[in-house]
């Protein structure tokens, strides 16, 4: 259930991040109405769901002295790195999924889906209690 529920958060976070960063787009079949672009929202977050719990841990152990450096401002770096990876294997394996044009774009989208898991996180509990 917790799967769940972080995958919604993830969607949620992309979706806002594509409706509000101009150079971030979710590319989904036109034809097929809103039920085809809320599935693809889901396997986008669920590429980055996998990309930030495989690649990211590795990704920041390997860039901790520029973290320590940049007092974690190294980390806005890494989170577009993730959200960029996310674009490049959807785009990969598939004409639809998330499309994100620059390293800038990426930066913004990464700050925004970091805030939106961050406040959805807070809202939604853990039900570790």
């Amino acid at each position: 259930m917790q799967l769940l529920i972080r995958l919604i958060i993830n969607g949620v976070a992309i979706w806002l991040a594509a409706a509000w960063v101009d150079k971030i787009d979710i590319i989904s079949p036109s034809d097929q109405g809103t039920g085809a672009k809320v599935v693809v929202v889901l396997v986008v977050a669920a590429v980055f769901t996998v990309v930030n719990a495989l690649v990211k841990p590795i990704v920041k152990l390997l860039s901790l002295p520029l973290v320590i450096v940049t007092v974690g401002l190294f980390l806005l770096v890494i989170n577009a790195l993730m959200l960029w990876l996310t674009a490049e294997i959807t785009k990969a394996f598939s004409d639809y999924g998330l499309r994100v044009e620059g390293f800038w774009a990426a930066v913004l989208g990464g700050i925004i889906v970091s805030i939106v898991n961050w406040v959805l996180g807070i809202l939604v509990p853990d039900g570790d209690d």
